[in-house]
């Protein structure tokens, strides 16, 4: 199943799509990654939607990939003895480490790392920014504050501190059990959240081995300090507006979303710009305007996916959130000013590969070019390939199921697995046996293959060939 569209979508599974018969549904309407959120849900459910994934690829007829997204160390209040209370503007507050449930006066703060970490003046926000705190005082267990926002406060809801870092591990206990699971389970891709900085990245990569594709969620202010060193460290990053929108102001969040899609393009890292994209539609049959043209913008941006969050895991339409995202995408891709917008700038060329995936890529523009045929053991030649943006659709061949799985999160790469092939001698016949068996190629026309020798061994692609499909 060949999508006319370049950005993938990655649809996140709840109880409104785990069912083995909605995500093939889900697939066949576009859906191209299954994240599974851990912060919601047990270990035996998540099992069971992991399945359900695995059970659709066959006849959705293309690999699917499986995103394991880690809860991480997400800050949040105590209880409140009645579970809400009420506040007004101007009135004293205080957090601290009472074990003794909270009232309109105090709450419990279980995290000795958020008061070593406040300063005198220092905003605290709860609840998603709803409610706004000035800290007046603090000390090692207790924070003393004025509410200069928000009206009403209950149990567990969330605690975020804008321009501050919070020294507490990226990886909680849960996270690691959860992570060992997610890994027996098999998955493709697993994403951190609330990274912060480099160390968090190689911690995550220290526990995975290589076993699935590591991505990290920039969703804390504070990771934008060290951004190169985390990209360094991940093979791919998701744009969480989410929890950045919380802490950033929301003027400055499109600016940053943009500054992360470029700074991942240039490395050749797939980004997913998430949240809020089709808000509307966990409830509506159809989404709003503005909904609309967010998606547009980041396929305009030359994102390589967008994703679906509570539209598809606990929403009323889940299938038309994912066609009309399906439809958004298609539609601005065939915008005659599409390519220019989205290609505006080029990643430098660093090295031997990269020129001669350039060179393809200038090569593939020929009107007489089907489509290029990557064929790849790790995986990175088609990455390479996704980053310089070929208008010609690309043809991942690998024959490692682990490495097709993990591009479906690819720019314009259609993964397929193929047997390990002999020789150079079978480079051509191959590539232009599934251009044709896929339908990227018709008869007479040209097929670019790139590829490394010798082959089968993890390297940069060092050969490029013309082949030609077979006239009838």
């Amino acid at each position: 199943m060949i999508r006319a569209r370049r950005a993938r979508i990655v649809a996140t599974l709840g109880p409104a799509s785990r069912d083995p018969s909605r995500v093939r549904e889900l697939a066949n309407a576009g859906a191209d990654v299954f994240r599974v959120n851990f912060s919601h849900g047990s270990q035996a459910e998540h099992a069971r939607t992991i399945q359900a994934v695995r059970a659709a690829e066959p006849g959705v007829g293309r690999p699917l990939a499986v995103l394991a997204d880690l809860q991480g160390p997400k800050l949040r209040l105590g209880e409140f003895a009645d579970g809400v209370v009420r506040l007004r503007p101007g009135q004293a507050f205080r957090l601290d480490m009472r074990r003794e449930p909270g009232d309109a006066s105090r709450v419990r703060v279980p995290h000795p790392e958020v008061f070593a970490c406040l300063r005198l003046g220092s905003v605290v926000l709860l609840d998603d920014g709803k409610v706004r705190l000035r800290v007046l005082a603090h000390g090692p267990d207790h924070a003393d504050t004025e509410v200069e926002s928000g009206e009403q406060l209950s149990d567990h809801k969330g605690l975020n501190l804008p321009n501050l870092s919070v020294p507490i591990p990226a990886l909680t206990e849960k996270d690691r059990a959860d992570l060992a699971f997610a890994l027996q389970e098999g998955v493709d891709w697993v994403a951190l959240s609330f990274v912060q900085r480099a160390s968090d990245m190689a911690e995550l990569r220290g526990l995975v081995q290589g076993r699935a594709a590591v991505l990290a969620k920039i969703e804390k202010p504070a990771a934008l300090e060290s951004l190169d060193e985390i990209l360094d460290l991940s093979e791919a990053i998701m744009v969480a507006r989410g929890d950045l929108g919380v802490e950033l102001a929301p003027e400055e969040v499109p600016v940053f979303q943009k500054k992360l899609i470029r700074a991942a393009r240039l490395r050749g890292l797939p980004v997913i710009v998430a949240t809020q994209m089709l808000e509307s539609m966990t409830h509506s049959p159809t989404p709003t305007r503005a909904e609309a043209s967010d998606v547009a913008g980041a396929v305009y941006e030359g994102a390589d996916a967008l994703m679906l969050s509570a539209e598809t895991a606990a929403g009323d339409y889940p299938l038309e959130a994912v066609s009309m995202m399906d439809r958004i995408i298609t539609r601005v891709e065939q915008d005659p000013r599409w390519p220019e917008l989205m290609r505006a700038e080029y990643p430098v060329e660093d090295a031997d590969a990269d020129a001669l995936v350039a060179a393809a890529r200038k090569a593939s523009e020929s009107s007489s070019t089907a489509c290029i045929v990557a064929f790849t053991t790790t995986g990175q030649t088609a990455l390479r390939l996704a980053r310089e943006r070929p208008l010609q659709p690309t043809l991942g061949l690998t024959p490692n199921l682990d490495t097709a799985r993990r591009l479906a999160l690819a720019w314009g790469v259609e993964p397929r697995v193929i047997a390990e092939v002999a020789g150079p001698d079978d480079l051509a016949r191959i590539a232009v046996e599934q251009a044709v068996e896929t339908g990227l190629a018709p008869p007479g026309q040209r097929v670019l293959i790139l590829a490394g020798l010798p082959l089968g061994s993890p390297g940069a692609a060092n050969i490029l060939r013309l082949a030609h499909t077979p006239r009838r």
